[in-house]
């Protein structure tokens, strides 16, 4: 049993783009695929489907082979929950990277989030 979903996920990707796997299967929920989507929209991974009970997430490499993600880093983990308000949002890695937040409005970037003027709990970042 996993105890935490999202370190699961980033783990699973990660760990995937390393050895060059071209996709990655694990167990659908609705707060992952979310954040898959957002990975998508943002560039960092290519298709997102679900297919029964199991979220099959595309990866990317760049034209030499490397891997587009290079780290993650979870910031909020159930042991110990990170918030941040609209004025706490910085840029992840000057801008290379991206800050996810978890938001009254939903899942969300650093980037919305200060579009949108809403703090939340810090999920992750990536780069």
């Amino acid at each position: 049993m996993v105890t935490d979903p999202i370190s699961d996920l980033l783990v699973r990707l990660q760990n995937a783009s390393r050895v060059g796997h071209t996709t990655v299967s694990l167990p659908y929920s609705q707060m992952k695929h979310s954040i898959a989507q957002i990975l998508h929209k943002e560039g960092y991974v290519g298709d997102v489907s679900k297919k029964q009970y199991a979220l099959n997430i595309t990866l990317k490499y760049n034209a030499a082979g490397t891997p587009v993600i290079t780290g993650t880093k979870r910031i909020s983990k159930p042991s110990r929950r990170m918030y941040m308000g609209v004025r706490d949002v910085k840029p992840v890695k000057r801008g290379h990277g991206l800050l996810v937040l978890s938001t009254p409005g939903g899942i969300m970037t650093g980037k919305e989030a200060q579009a949108k003027r809403v703090g939340g709990e810090a999920l992750f970042e990536i780069w």
